[in-house]
């Protein structure tokens, strides 16, 4: 992925929190998958933004981790972690 200025969609919002969400919890894309049902690829996918997630993958990531689903759509969660901005 290029780096650009142009603002992130929603979907690499959601990526990106979603990863440092994850890491946070020091929870693996492979025990994430198991607990949301879903397949350690398309984990990986939707966290570097190349899968368009349905609102329903995207509730059972959110309940696998325990974090709300409003905070992963947030474009300022984690802002503070972001090290690829600068």
């Amino acid at each position: 992925m290029e780096k650009t200025n142009q603002p992130l969609s929603a979907r690499e919002i959601f990526g990106r929190n979603l990863r440092r969400a994850r890491r946070l919890k020091d929870v693996s894309q492979e025990e994430l998958a198991l607990r949301a049902d879903l397949s350690r690829t398309y984990v990986s996918e939707v966290e570097r933004g190349v899968r368009n997630v349905s609102i329903d993958n995207m509730g059972l990531l959110s309940q696998a981790l325990g974090v709300p689903l409003r905070d992963l759509v947030d474009p300022a969660m984690f802002k503070i972690l972001d090290d690829s901005s600068e």
